[in-house]
Formats: C-alpha cells, sequence, structure tokens
C-alpha cells in the first residue's frame, strides 16, 4: 500500500513545508486538487458535498495546479507529485502536455497526472470552452497529451480536435500515468477504456466494492482486464491499519488522506496543527501497515 497526503488548500505559505514533511515522514505521495476561479452566481450544484453547495470554496486561497506540482517537485527527491483532480476539459491539450513533460523531466518521473470532468459549467465559461461534447473533449485531450509526450512527431484528427504533426522536446524517460476521478458509469467506463488508474473519494466500503465491481468488469469488456492499473482511494478506512488492510484487499494501491474536511466549512488548522497530525498518522498508520 502506498500513502497519499492530500493538501486541502492550505495557506500558500505552508505548501513546501507539507510537501517536504510529507517526504521525511514516509509518504510516498503529495497530492494536490484544482480550482480555476470562483463564479458570482452559479445555479450548478456539487456532486460531492451533502447539500450540492460551493461556498466552502469562497475566498480559499487556490494555488495553480502546475506552479504547485512544481514548487513542490523542487523541494523533494522522492515523493510521487499528483492531481487529484485537474479538471482536464477547460484546458488546451497541447499545453498541458508541454507542462506535463516539463514536471516529470523536472521532477525525474515523478509526476502522477489525475483528471475528470469539472461539475461547473462556469469553469467552461471562463475559459471560453463549450460545456457541451465535454467528456468527448476529455476523451480526445488524454490521446493527444500521451501522443504529444511520446517524443516523436505526433498529428492528430478528431471531432473535437486537428492538430498537424508536431514534436514537444523534452519529453520524460518514462509515460506519465493519467488516472481518472469520477463515480459515475461514464468515468468508470472511461477509467477501464483509456486510463492508467482511476481515482475514488468520499465513499464507504460497499459502495467502493461496487464501483470496483463495475470497473473491473467494463476493463474486462474492453479487454484491458490484465494491463497495469492503479487504484487510489480517499476515504475513512484510510485513517487505521485495519481500514487500511481492508482497502488492500480489495486491490487499492493508495489511499490518499487529507486530515481536514473542507466541505464542512473546518478551520484550516496551523502548520504546526498539520505537521503533528502528519506524524501522528506516520507512525500509527503508514508504519504499522506496512
Amino acid at each position: 500500500m502506498r500513502f497519499a497526503y492530500h493538501a486541502s488548500m492550505p495557506t500558500l505559505d505552508q505548501y513546501i513545508p507539507l510537501a517536504r514533511a510529507a517526504e521525511e515522514l514516509g509518504f510516498d505521495s503529495f497530492t494536490l486538487p484544482d480550482s480555476i476561479c470562483y463564479p458570482k452566481d452559479s445555479d450548478a450544484k456539487y456532486p460531492y458535498n451533502d447539500d450540492g453547495s460551493r461556498d466552502f470554496l469562497d475566498g480559499v486561497p487556490f494555488m495553480e495546479t502546475f506552479i504547485a506540482m512544481a514548487a513542490v517537485a523542487a523541494v523533494t527527491t522522492r515523493i510521487r507529485i499528483t492531481t487529484s483532480v485537474v479538471k482536464l476539459p477547460i484546458r488546451q491539450p497541447a499545453i498541458v502536455a508541454k507542462q506535463l513533460s516539463s514536471l516529470a523531466v523536472l521532477s525525474n518521473n515523478r509526476i502522477g497526472f489525475g483528471v475528470g470532468l469539472s461539475p461547473w459549467p462556469e469553469d467552461f465559461s471562463a475559459c471560453q470552452i463549450p460545456w457541451e461534447k465535454r467528456g468527448q473533449r476529455m476523451d480526445e485531450m488524454i490521446e493527444i497529451i500521451r501522443g504529444l509526450m511520446s517524443g516523436d512527431y505526433f498529428g492528430y484528427e478528431g471531432q473535437m480536435f486537428q492538430m498537424a504533426p508536431i514534436k514537444l522536446c523534452p519529453v520524460p524517460t518514462q509515460p506519465v500515468p493519467i488516472l481518472i476521478g469520477g463515480h459515475a458509469d461514464a468515468a468508470l467506463k472511461r477509467a477501464a477504456r483509456i486510463g492508467d488508474g482511476w481515482i475514488s473519494a468520499g465513499t464507504s466500503l460497499e459502495e467502493l466494492d461496487e464501483f470496483l465491481r463495475k470497473l473491473h468488469g467494463f476493463r474486462a469488456e474492453y479487454g484491458r482486464e490484465k494491463e497495469p492499473f492503479e487504484i487510489q482511494n480517499m476515504g475513512a478506512s484510510a485513517y487505521t491499519p485495519d481500514g487500511v488492510k481492508q482497502l488492500e484487499d480489495r486491490g487499492v494501491h493508495e489511499v490518499i488522506v487529507a486530515f481536514r474536511d473542507v466541505y464542512k466549512k473546518q478551520p484550516d488548522p496551523s502548520l504546526e496543527e498539520k505537521l503533528a497530525t502528519m506524524r501522528w498518522y506516520a507512525d500509527n498508520v503508514i508504519a504499522k501497515s506496512r
């Protein structure tokens, strides 16, 4: 089992000490969320909290994800830096491929790329990207990003994107794994069909069992059941050795822990409090689960 520390929108001066502490304490990954902006008005509902509200993000400092990843990579040497998750369809694929390639090269292949669909039309509007056909746009983007990071000339002719052959330099010596987040059948099918893994969050063990049943079924349907595949989970079971064992028995490869429920608008603890909690987790969960 691997262990990831989730940076739950800390104050900007905490990213570096938290990343260093995660590496020193034996965490395997440091994962970052993604947000572009906060709209003044919105009718959209957030799908991952109880009331669908989004005001838990109002006024919260959100470092741009790729810049935060570069900062973390610069002060660490071992830990993997991942995203949980980047809102991929609101971006341009060639730019994302260039950003990921640069990060992977600078970090010595320590990047994992978790992606998903934004649930909010306002993100698309702010970035001047159509809301319609966002799933198809994401599928094509993943193909383009992988192709461009190969280091060869790559062109593309799809329904959403057309690109004459181009080549990026430098590119990483290892592929950057692309993990798909989400619980809807469309997300599970996308992970099974084109993903290097799947990210789940906020599920009970019973819910996770059902999602995994569907996921494995889709992978078999697409003929990919024997290919390498990574499963990450963020949930309550990750906070005890017994819970970690239960997840491991279900085929989870990495647990993601965050010691603050941002959906409930809990106050952001001080850096000292966060470091103490990380030390407790390292001593009482990580050390007892290996």
